[in-house]
């Protein structure tokens, strides 16, 4: 049986943050006379990663202190979209590095309020995935004796404390902050848990969760009614994009997570796709859109009368280039 129309969701793929981040690692890489450092993956997709590290003029390290190894290594390294902690910062400053900080400015403004909740004295809830994703890492690394790491709803592995018991030492001064890249439904969910356990709970007027994470669930939803199966093209360790894949699995009953085209080999020898006659396809916000194209054209040579039919709107926001900063003009944390 024939894939006989695709929905294609909209928005999918990048946002604003990570078009930011990818153009800051690719103007540096043309600007400095020297390979550039980028501290973690700038974007958690491997097709992003490989492609900034072709001709060796992009390296990605772990470690800060790693860089001297790195062969014709410059002196600029560039901060990760999902934000550092103010320890990372400090190391470049102390090893001489020029800085070029890519953090999304949504996550950005969480980090603010984490340092503004913890000089007020509050406790900092904060919701995540996972304890080891780098935006987590970076905002609790901002006021970790401030911070509990708390699970999304159902997520309570190594070093998130479930909702329903976490223990606060002061429940009339908490606040709750979270990762920017969560299910919404979920979230939700789990800071009502923590309301109704803690009354006196601030929560930030102002979402946490970034505009692109919600608009690209909220397409899966509008689709989901209308396919059979659904395709979400994200890497593993996206978190945005996972959330995505599970909340098509919810709402179609069947969804796949793929790479590139390339993963629909083993899909259609498995026989996943059998019986699919509307298929809808999402990306997650890391993801480059030409990989979708590839899948959809992959559909379009088994069915050369294939309708693709994109409903929603583009987002039409851009944050502005990050500037360079020397080590000579970055003030240590106490004075800034």
């Amino acid at each position: 049986m024939t894939v006989e129309r695709i929905h294609l969701a909209k928005p999918r793929g990048f946002c604003a943050g990570v078009v930011m981040a990818i153009q800051a690692v690719e103007k540096a890489a043309v600007r400095e006379e020297k390979p550039v450092t980028v501290y973690h993956s700038i974007v958690h997709n491997h097709t992003v990663v490989e492609r900034l590290s072709e001709g060796g003029r992009v390296h990605f390290v772990e470690d800060l202190d790693t860089i001297e190894a790195l062969p014709d290594s410059g002196d600029t390294v560039i901060f990760s979209a999902h934000g550092i902690s103010p320890a990372v910062r400090e190391r470049a400053r102390a090893l001489g590095l020029s800085t070029i900080d890519a953090t999304c400015p949504l996550v950005t403004k969480v980090h603010t309020e984490a340092k503004k909740y913890a000089r007020e004295g509050y406790t900092i809830l904060l919701i995540g995935d996972s304890a080891k994703h780098q935006e987590v890492i970076g905002t609790r690394g901002e006021a970790p004796e401030n911070t509990i790491l708390v699970g999304v709803l159902g997520k309570t592995g190594a070093g998130l404390h479930d909702p329903h018991t976490v223990e606060v030492p002061d429940p009339e001064r908490l606040v709750v902050l979270t990762q920017t890249t969560l299910s919404v439904d979920d979230t939700r969910k789990t800071i009502e848990i923590l309301k109704n356990r803690f009354p006196a709970l601030v929560v930030p007027p102002s979402e946490d969760l970034c505009y692109a994470t919600k608009n690209r669930q909220d397409a899966v939803k509008n689709i989901a009614p209308q396919v059979d199966a659904f395709l979400v093209l994200t890497s593993t360790h996206s978190s945005n994009g996972m959330r995505l894949l599970e909340l098509a699995e919810a709402e179609a009953g069947r969804a796949y997570r793929l790479e590139t085209a390339a993963d629909l080999q083993a899909l259609e020898q498995n026989g996943d796709l059998d019986g699919v006659r509307s298929l809808g396809i999402t990306s997650a916000a890391s993801t480059p859109d030409d990989l979708v194209q590839d899948v959809v054209a992959h559909f379009r040579r088994l069915n050369p009368e294939l309708q693709v039919i994109e409903e929603g709107e583009w987002e039409n926001i851009e944050f502005r280039e990050p500037k360079k900063i020397l080590p000579t003009q970055a003030l240590p944390r106490t004075m800034q």
